[in-house]
């Protein structure tokens, strides 16, 4: 079996299944893919289009096809020498609804269910409605009115025997100790003689066990008609839209483990972990021994069959201690690797999703192989993006907006309503763990809650990173840089009192180890406060700066993605360079991505909205006549414009980078199609910004306006005209960023991962555009035609161009695995007058050695042609200046050319004069 060099990421829903995957190994393997990287294949709900809800993870999805159907996928690869990546959540499960057993247990036996620690909840909650209880804010009105609705309705469920409410898909069993209060009701001896039995579980130490009998008894006696019939009466009896039914409804309600709540009391009242904001997905306690193992049975298992190579792990930054989890991860997987057949891969690979701020690095001791990717994504993008652009397109942001272009301070204002609204609850459980440590301490008792608070919440908002890492050794020394950041902006918000209060929580969250407090309460207390404050400034920073203030500020909407840095407009070539090296000496087997199934745009929305950069000035002048022509569009709602001025210029950016070379304005279905993509992306745009709609709160009046604004410019031909020109003008310089972007990825350390579809252009927009079903088949076809690059190049619309260039790469990471593995990353001055344009640097490995040389910021170079390709005399005297065991021949690995290179250098003229990248490699022995 192969080692893990290229993969290929597939998202499995009930309409693409393990069969439908294990249909197109071949394509993929002649494409020169190493290893199908799944979405998660775990049982997850219903219908679930991305497997990041689970329900049951000791199962294999049936709706994928079941472990028969991932028998089948698995063998299908092994006949091609492939192998299979699989993701798993160890995060978070779905909650709500009726399909997840462990909540269903909970719900049913509270903390006596086996399954109570499984899940990250506060059973000592300091509401007394809450002491002992989960609150479940799944109701769709207020409490009393959904009581009094009748739909809340008490019914016997034969398949578990016991007794439930079920609230449209939602079903909240009841303690079967309280079985009796139910059975007592009804006219029948039968069941009056069998409601003691259940009383008496309550006094019961194995009760868990004991019910089993009782419920044996209770379905016998229900197998009498005349004694179903009773039950079916007494049920009536607890029909909320009755008085008396009401009352006693409630009253059964009370004693359960559980209060039912209204949706939207949730984010001030939870008192269980949930994913970010998310109230159906349900924070797992994963450091608990019990929980890695009944969560990671399944995939450790497949891991030691065989089975499974690789494995990535979704939001570890969600973890109590992403640290401990990896390691113990590791020392696992070991364990398994030593039980694996003898023809599979040794080293099963450990691939982290983490989102890294700018200058934070992954730490090095967590056993890991890298993250997905999101970096180097960001890092390629801003390396395409011209500075120069920046304050042109600042000032338009500014001019029509109103808002500044100042990103850092749209994320901090985007945390302080995080932590306000969404997580108030996170934050009010974070605050009070603080407040309890200050009590521990005769020299912190006067610390009061309400200090607590502000000085907390203004250490959050200024928070550069997602989280730190501090364990009960205190905070690691590669977080301190971020920690004392944050505290330097809260001191300047602070008045002095709440600056001193500051302090402390600066001690207590890892400034000095909990290993090292004075008695084993203490301890405890500071390390759950440390766990609390690192679980909520990751969900508050994907919050603030993914879903907020992404969509509220677009300078450039191509910088705002998950992953990216924001506060960054471009990078220079040295820093992509740097960090191309530290990746090669510490992460050198990480995967590296340019599209996930998290984008907000596509890799090559993204490439033609860098190619805008360059024109920055005449895009503010064409927005300015944009907005003239189209001002009889634009609708006022309570004096304000609908759509807003920001929000009218995220949209003819998103309309140009998603408009593609083969979109034309008189295609009437293939534009109708494009403006209902663009509205479903719109919708979430909107809603994800906050600012004059939301998600808990949609305004319907304000969002059709905008959709209204949307049609109308494509429906007036002179608007649409002149779209579909600014459009046209970043074809050539957008699909050769496209193209260096994808040589890029293919050439860098670590490996490629290739997301679904994006072997051919990729204009995607936001989930669930980004997971449209993939025309394999076409795909095929174009592989089998086997075209040369010069030839795809001539034809460049189609996209074929780009898949020609993967398969030719990653024919040669697989002919020359040990120097793409293993090679170092040095980069090679340029000189001349371009010299800025051109990335190019050098890997070697031994006697083997590649040269990658690739365009950026050329599309002035591109005036007047008509392929995504600089004419060759266009780069004047621009060199490259190679080392000089570097000399000698060199073969072309696109074309199979060779170029001579003599003292040394060698022009960009040369480098670049078939195709617009250049991947040359040498033999030096």
């Amino acid at each position: 079996m192969s080692e893990i060099r290229a993969t290929a990421r597939l998202q499995f829903h009930r309409g693409f299944t393990l069969d439908d995957a294990a249909e197109w190994v071949d394509y993929y393997a002649r494409l020169g893919i190493s290893h199908v990287y799944a979405s998660p294949l775990q049982m997850s709900r219903q219908g679930s289009p991305h497997g990041y809800d689970g329900i049951d993870p000791t199962r294999i999805d049936p709706e994928l096809g079941g472990e028969a159907a991932l028998e089948r996928l698995v063998e299908r690869l092994r006949e091609h020498g492939m192998g299979l990546i699989l993701d798993i959540v160890p995060n978070h499960v779905a909650v709500g609804g009726s399909q997840n057993p462990w909540w269903q247990d909970v719900l049913a036996w509270g903390q006596t269910s086996p399954y109570a620690d499984y899940f990250d909840i506060d059973w000592h909650s300091p509401d007394p409605l809450l002491a002992g209880k989960l609150l479940l804010p799944f109701l769709g009105e207020p409490y009393a009115d959904a009581l009094h609705s009748g739909d809340l309705a008490l019914r016997h469920d034969a398949q578990t025997a016991g007794f439930q409410l079920v609230y449209h898909e939602h079903r909240f069993p009841l303690d079967p100790r309280h079985d009796g209060d139910v059975l007592r009701l009804a006219e029948h001896a039968a069941l009056w003689d069998l409601a003691p039995r259940f009383d008496a579980l309550r006094q019961r130490d194995d009760a868990y066990t004991a019910v089993a009998e009782c419920r044996r008894e209770l379905c016998q006696a229900m197998a009498d008609p005349t004694v179903e019939r009773a039950l079916q009466q007494a049920l009536t009896l607890f029909d909320g839209s009755t008085r008396a039914g009401a009352i006693r409804l409630h009253d059964l309600l009370e004693r359960q483990h559980y209060r039912l709540a209204w949706w939207r009391s949730g984010a001030d009242e939870i008192n269980w972990r949930r994913f970010f904001d998310i109230t159906e997905l349900g924070g797992l306690r994963i450091e608990q021994p019990e929980v890695f193992e009944a969560v990671h049975a399944l995939p450790l298992r497949l891991v030691e069959q065989g089975w499974v190579d690789g494995l990535r792990v979704d939001h570890v930054d969600g973890l109590a201690d992403p640290r401990g989890y990896c390691r113990r991860l590791r020392a696992r997987l070991g364990e398994c690797q030593k039980r694996r057949p003898e023809h599979v891969v040794r080293h099963v690979a450990i691939f982290v999703e983490k989102i890294l701020a700018a200058d934070e690095t992954l730490h090095r001791d967590w056993g890991v192989d890298g993250t997905t990717g999101y970096e180097v994504m960001n890092e390629i993008s801003a390396l395409q993006h011209d500075p120069a652009g920046a304050e042109p397109l600042g000032d338009l942001w500014r001019d029509v907006s109103g808002r500044e272009p100042d990103f850092p301070a749209e994320v901090r204002q985007a945390r302080r309503e995080t932590l306000d609204t969404l997580l108030s609850s996170e934050f009010d459980a974070c605050a009070r763990a603080l407040h309890a440590v200050s009590r521990h301490s005769l020299a912190t008792r006067d610390v009061t809650l309400a200090a607590v608070r502000r000085a907390l919440r203004s250490l959050i908002v200024h928070f550069p990173v997602y989280r730190t890492y501090a364990d009960d050794g205190g905070r690691p020394e590669l977080d301190a840089p971020f920690f004392d950041q944050a505290m330097a902006g809260a001191r300047l918000e602070l008045s002095p009192p709440d600056a001193g209060v500051l302090e402390w929580l600066e001690r207590w969250l890892g400034g000095e180890a909990p290993a090292d407090a004075a008695d084993a309460q203490e301890r405890w207390l500071r390390q759950r406060a440390i766990v609390r404050f690192q679980q909520l400034t990751s969900p508050v920073a994907a919050k603030a700066v993914e879903d907020t203030a992404g969509y509220r500020s677009a300078v450039l909407i191509s910088r705002n993605d998950v992953g990216f840095d924001g506060e960054h407009f471009s990078h220079s070539p040295r820093q992509f360079h740097e960090a191309n090296a530290w990746r090669a000496r510490h992460f050198p087997h990480g995967l590296v991505a340019t599209a996930t199934h998290d984008h907000k745009r596509g890799e090559d929305v993204r490439a033609r909205l860098a190619a805008l950069s360059e024109n920055a000035s005449p895009f503010a002048t064409r927005v300015e006549h944009w907005r003239e022509l189209a001002a009889p569009l634009r609708q006022s709602l309570a004096g304000d414009p609908a759509p807003s001025p920001g929000d009218e210029l995220i949209l003819y950016q998103v309309l140009l980078g998603a408009w593609s070379p083969t979109l034309a304005r008189d295609d009437t279905e293939a534009m109708q199609g494009f403006a209902e993509r663009l509205a479903e992306w719109q919708q979430k745009a909107l809603r994800e910004a906050k600012l004059r709609t939301h998600w808990l709160w949609p305004d319907e009046a304000y969002e059709k306006a905008c959709r209204d604004y949307l049609h109308g410019l494509l429906a007036t031909p002179e608007l649409c005209r002149d779209l579909e020109a600014a459009a046209r003008e970043l074809d050539l310089s957008g699909a050769l960023n496209g193209l260096v972007q994808t040589t890029l990825r293919l050439t860098v350390p670590g490996i490629p991962d290739l997301y679904q579809g994006c072997e051919f252009w990729d204009y995607s927009l936001v989930d669930p555009d980004n997971r449209r079903p993939v025309d394999h088949a076409a795909r095929l076809a174009a592989l089998q035609a086997c075209q040369a690059a010069a030839t795809a190049l001539a034809n460049w619309q189609d996209g074929f161009v780009k898949q020609t260039l993967n398969a030719r790469l990653l024919k040669l990471r697989h002919t020359h695995r040990d120097l793409f593995t293993h090679g170092d990353y040095r980069p090679v001055p340029v000189e001349g007058e371009h010299a800025e344009k051109v990335i190019v640097f050098l890997r070697q490995h031994g006697e083997q050695q590649l040269l990658v040389v690739a365009p950026r910021l050329v599309a002035a170079l591109l005036e007047g042609t008509e392929l995504p390709h600089v004419p060759p005399s266009r780069w004047g005297d621009t060199c490259v200046r190679l080392p000089e065991e570097a000399g000698a021949a060199w073969q072309n690995a696109l074309t199979d050319t060779t170029l001579k290179v003599s003292h040394g250098s060698t022009t960009v003229t040369e480098l670049l004069t078939e195709l617009p990248v250049g991947v040359y490699v040498r033999d030096m022995h």
